[in-house]
């Protein structure tokens, strides 16, 4: 068996209360050192040793996940969290011990950094075009229709170029509450699960005390906008947990 690292606290007394456990079910537990605790369990070392001959088996990926964010989530409720990355895994506690002393400052400013601080997400859409009337009809030969088909993806540039304007400035103005922010690569139609473009995948550190100025502030920009936003979180800080950030 080797140590699985899941996140590194500070006064972290107990274990967080996750009724399944850790990853394939693993008894959590702590790790203490240099002020530190790190919240592990152990897992097997020969289905994490060779980790890449797991990238395509998304099922155990998704299991491993779920386990994993569930004891993070579970920290990040009553404590400020440093989560580590998916499937961190250690030889043993004698290695974590090591790591939280060669890094006991790095992990420090993360706690300092996150502490009374949530992660949310605004994600920014095209609206959808409203359906144009089919005026003269069918196009009546097929230059007419070549025509018509650029003049669309003409409009569908133009839109998106408007829309990622908008974004910026969405951006700009909800960073302006946060801490910190990250702009984070749009995300695929086949992630979002939505057919509109997505011009917006921004991660925000916010103090809990400017949650609602937040959602009002999103509200506002929505209303007045012409980009859809969709708000999310509250979430642990993951964008924000760097050591080097």
């Amino acid at each position: 068996m080797i140590t699985y690292l899941y996140a590194v606290g500070r006064d972290l007394e107990r274990v967080p209360d996750v009724g399944s456990g850790g990853v394939a079910g693993g008894a959590l537990r702590l790790v203490d050192e240099a002020g530190l605790q790190a919240v592990v369990s152990d897992v097997d070392r020969e289905a994490f040793e060779d980790l890449e001959a797991h990238r395509e088996d998304l099922a155990w990926l998704a299991e491993v996940a779920r386990a994993h964010h569930g004891v993070v989530e579970a920290v990040g409720r009553e404590h400020a969290v440093a989560p580590l990355a998916l499937a961190t895994v250690y030889l043993d506690d004698d290695r974590v011990r090591a790591v939280l002393r060669e890094s006991r400052e790095e992990f420090a400013a993360v706690l300092d950094r996150v502490d009374g601080r949530d992660e949310w997400g605004v994600k920014a859409y095209v609206r959808p075009a409203a359906a144009r009337s089919a005026a003269g009809g069918r196009p009546s030969s097929g230059a007419a229709y070549l025509r018509a088909r650029r003049e669309a993806l003409r409009e569908g540039d133009a839109a998106v170029a408007a829309a990622e304007r908008e974004a910026d400035a969405v951006d700009a103005a909800v960073a302006g509450l946060a801490v910190q922010a990250r702009r984070h690569p749009p995300q695929d139609r086949s992630l979002t699960g939505r057919p509109e473009q997505m011009v917006l995948n921004g991660a925000y550190l916010v103090d809990r005390s400017a949650a609602e100025e937040l959602r009002a502030l999103v509200e506002r920009l929505a209303r007045e906008g012409s980009i859809d936003l969709e708000l999310t979180g509250p979430w642990v800080p993951y964008s924000f947990a760097g050591r080097a950030s």
